[in-house]
């Protein structure tokens, strides 16, 4: 009776080492998918722009890890905009010349996109004078030369004045040049509003993420999440943005 005890104490103890190494196993896999910062791309621009390839390469809403995930692009089709904040899955669509829907869902497809899973981030000072798209590209261009490219990185800011467009393509629409892919769409302003920014940087996507003359892709957000875009013009109120990059990410 005493040895058939211990056997059953042992085969217990043994189901729970089992138990607690799956469990160690997977908690550690899911953190490293979250710390691994590096951007996934799908599709390209250019194949939207040149080969009128409007078609989605990827469905967002079958991302197996969604946890802290970021990710930016427009919807397939070139019908509305896509943002994903930290965690969370935002589709804008036009309405009008002076309105548009912004809804909360992970229901997307998109011809190309990037996004990331990103827990942690290390908050940079920004300098006040930098206020501008084209300030902020060289800023970060020259503070982030020694570490790892391409990455995302945010902002949360107060925006002087903003301008964000929504790509709204009619159906049947054929496209083989970047005019004709933004026929229908429609420019939003954004005036003295709290604002969140994703934004992609990288030296070597242009034509792929980033359009040919730039090394940014930038999509903002409104705090109430009212009104969403791709981010065209930016005057950032002076002392009021904070810039994050991810945590293996660091400004000089």
């Amino acid at each position: 009776m005493k040895r058939r005890y211990v056997r059953v104490i042992m085969l217990a103890f043994s189901a729970v080492v089992i138990y607690s190494c799956q469990s160690a196993s997977q908690s550690k896999a899911k953190d490293q998918t979250i710390v691994d910062n590096s951007p996934k791309i799908r599709g390209a621009m250019k194949n939207v722009m040149r080969k009128g390839e409007l078609f989605a390469t990827i469905n967002i809403d079958t991302i197996g890890n969604k946890e802290h995930i970021y990710g930016l692009g427009p919807v397939e089709y070139l019908t509305g905009e896509i943002m994903l904040f930290d965690g969370k899955g935002y589709k804008a669509e036009v309405v009008n010349d002076t309105a548009m829907k912004v809804t909360e869902t992970f229901a997307l497809k998109a011809p190309f996109f990037g996004y990331a899973n990103i827990g942690q981030w290390t908050k940079v000072v920004l300098p006040d004078s930098i206020v501008t798209i084209a300030q902020l590209e060289t800023y970060l261009d020259q503070t982030t030369k020694d570490h790892s490219r391409p990455y995302f990185f945010k902002i949360a800011a107060t925006a002087d004045t903003a301008v964000v467009h929504i790509v709204n393509l009619p159906p049947g629409i054929r496209v083989s040049s970047p005019e004709e892919a933004h026929q229908g769409q429609r420019n939003y302003a954004i005036n003295g509003k709290k604002v969140d920014i994703l934004g992609f940087f990288s030296t070597e996507h242009k034509a792929i993420l980033t359009h040919h003359d730039t090394y940014l892709h930038m999509h903002l957000i409104t705090e109430d999440r009212t009104k969403m875009g791709h981010l065209e013009k930016l005057n950032i109120k002076k002392g009021m943005a904070e810039l994050y990059l991810p945590a293996e990410q660091k400004a000089k």
